[in-house]
């Protein structure tokens, strides 16, 4: 037996230091991201994509078949990646917004540079949060692992643009999918335009997956392959109309594989193998406290998600939660849900459309020739819903129906799903204060620019959290005609209230704002710009004519961003686009109006401009001059 033991002693030995350099060596991670697509990749079982690369790498990887981004859009859904928090909780969820970050919070990088790595971003950023100094060691286009001094681990991401929306729809493009084998949902209309941006946009996918190839070779050139988490992900659903910025699971569910290398195998999630695949639900949210625990970190309490990988590993979510707040230059306000299976959705604002003319999506042609064959009476019922009034609630199963156009809400044997996602939306809402019930003038007019949202509303005296949430949840069933609630928060002393009182009269139509008349005309003169636009919006559309000239001229003086705010503009252009023919009596006075703030962020201007330009060409007046060309995204 003794003499067994100094063998013992020596193997002992031969492996600690092994171990210590395990242990000592954290590992690098690399993020290789692409925009605007969805999981149409071979190693996803999609037959008509042409990505080699990215199935070669799914072959030696694990899989995600259930990863959601969040936001069907890209600035929310990276702002949701940056902080490892729902935007919706702290008031950046709108496109293009720029907010301070809660005090609280700080960003991953500055978390994972504090534990020793060098940071860099190549190069796209686009978060809707101020970002601190020093949060990265270099984002550019220039941005390199390769750039670290020696011996330090890195955390490196490299974005492709390749897959964008905008790079869709670039004309003169040689096909090289055939566009009549093209996967079309249902919900589009079989066109031959549909066809080629369909096929296009696959196209795209095959050289976003020769820039992936490129970057894991320069990775292998660089003999770090088997150092490195590799991370492949997209940041959304495809940039395809009706799947970018609408938070169904075609614009919210991403592909996302991820490689472990031998030597941090015990970092790998459990049951990782080779060319495996998981139904794990993970998003976003997660991602932070995932980069923190492969280094050994335990995720800080204002990270809001959950690791799925590393040393602090969690149970996974019950479900994924997704979000629609303003697109580009247009309000709207939904929730939805997964389980993995079942996907819902909540409309706070049933009486805005679906397709709501967005200047940037209509420049796709698929968007174009839908909406005409829309107003042409020329679609089935699949490819109408789009563009017809919403329903409160939305209920899709994924098993039978991948393309979410059979909605179950309805359905007597769907009604306990329904409670259940349902009761996930308004848990998720409380537990996380959700500020969208709070309108963006309003947010900017209490906060202004300098105090994140989220701090300026933590109290309940600056936001009544549950009592706003019931009311909005009652104004948006519309299908309830009952006005008493809405009548008695006219004269709440909160503009929250008063704001979501004029809301539910409004989605109640002419006999809404009847009800309300007198109090909606006193509202016109309110404390809040917010109140105030929405009043004269409800009055605008449902009340008498004698009300009109008072109302224009409201949303007139409200429409200029150099006297009230960017927001305050832009919910009152929205106002006046929905007026139609009524704006005409100011259609002179709106194209005088000046169109840009020189104090908004330049990322922010484009909105107000694209508002004139589409109420410029309903109105049949001159659009704005050449020096007011959108910014290109």
């Amino acid at each position: 037996m003794f003499p067994r033991r100094p063998l013992l002693l020596l193997c002992l030995l031969l492996f600690i230091p092994r171990a210590a350099s395990q242990a000592a060596a954290p590992p690098n991670i690399l993020w290789l991201t692409s925009e605007d697509n969805g999981p149409q990749l071979g190693c996803y079982g999609d037959t008509y994509a042409k990505t080699p690369h990215l199935d070669a790498l799914a072959a030696r990887s694990l899989r995600y078949n259930k990863a959601w981004s969040n936001a069907p859009v890209c600035a929310p859904a990276r702002t949701t990646i940056i902080s490892g928090r729902f935007p919706t909780g702290d008031g950046s969820e709108h496109m293009r917004s720029l907010v301070p970050l809660p005090a609280e919070a700080q960003l991953y990088p500055q978390l994972l540079r504090a534990s020793g790595y060098y940071c860099t971003n190549n190069s796209k950023e686009d978060y809707n949060l101020e970002k601190p100094d020093g949060t990265w060691d270099e984002s550019s286009a220039k941005a390199h692992y390769n750039k670290r001094p020696a011996g330090q681990p890195f955390f490196a991401v490299f974005n492709t643009t390749i897959s964008h929306e905008s790079q869709i729809r670039t004309p003169g493009h040689q096909l090289v999918h055939d566009p009549a084998a093209a996967p079309i949902p249902p919900y589009h209309p079989d066109t031959p335009e549909v066809r080629h941006d369909w096929a296009q946009y696959y196209d795209k996918l095959t050289e976003m997956d020769q820039e992936v190839g490129r970057r894991l070779k320069e990775l292998e050139d660089a003999g770090l392959a088997e150092s490195t988490i590799v991370f492949y992900y997209g940041d959304h659903g495809a940039g395809m109309p009706r799947s970018k910025r609408w938070p169904y699971n075609s614009g919210l569910q991403v592909p996302l594989i991820v490689y472990f290398p031998p030597q941090y195998a015990h970092l790998a999630p459990q049951g990782y193998q080779q060319g495996g695949a998981t139904d794990r639900l993970v998003s976003f949210v997660d991602l932070a406290p995932t980069l923190l625990s492969l280094i050994g970190k335990e995720a800080p309490s204002f990270l809001q998600g959950r690791a799925f990988a590393g040393t602090h590993t969690q149970p996974a979510p019950e479900f994924l939660h997704g979000f629609r707040g303003r697109m580009d230059e247009r309000y709207d306000l939904v929730r939805s849900v997964t389980d993995g299976r079942f996907v819902y959705l909540r409309h706070y604002m049933p009486h805005l459309p679906y397709g709501q003319h967005l200047g940037y999506m209509f420049q796709m042609p698929t968007a174009r020739v839908w909406r005409d064959l829309a107003i042409a009476g020329k679609l089935n019922e699949d490819q109408r819903h789009f563009w017809e009034p919403k329903p409160v609630e939305e209920l899709y199963d994924l098993q039978s129906d991948r393309w979410e156009v059979n909605n179950l809400a309805s359905e007597p044997n769907q009604q306990a799903r329904l409670d259940t996602l349902r009761k996930a939306v308004e848990d998720q809402a409380r537990k996380i204060r959700d500020l969208g019930f709070i309108p963006e003038a309003e947010r900017l007019r209490i906060s202004g620019n300098q105090q994140s949202p989220r701090d300026a509303f933590k109290t309940d005296a600056a936001y009544p959290f549950e009592a706003v949430f019931t009311l909005a949840s009652q104004a948006s069933r519309y299908t309830n005609p009952d006005p008493a609630p809405f009548l008695t928060a006219l004269g709440h002393e909160h503009p929250l209230m008063r704001y979501w009182g004029v809301l539910g009269l409004q989605m109640r139509g002419v006999t809404g704002v009847q009800a309300g008349h007198d109090q909606l005309l006193a509202l016109l003169r309110d404390v809040s710009p917010s109140v105030r636009i929405a009043a004269a919006s409800a009055l605008g559309q449902y009340g008498s004519p004698a009300d009109l000239p008072a109302c224009l001229d409201l949303l007139v003086k409200e429409a200029d961003p150099t006297q009230s705010s960017q927001p305050a503009a832009m919910e009152a252009l929205n106002g006046l686009d929905a007026l139609d023919d009524k704006a005409l009596p100011v259609k002179d006075r709106i194209a005088a109006l000046p169109k840009r703030d020189p104090k908004t962020p330049k990322r922010l201007q484009e909105y107000v401009v694209r508002l004139h330009e589409k109420i410029a060409a309903d109105l049949g007046t001159p659009p704005p001059s050449g020096d007011e060309k959108e910014i290109e995204k």
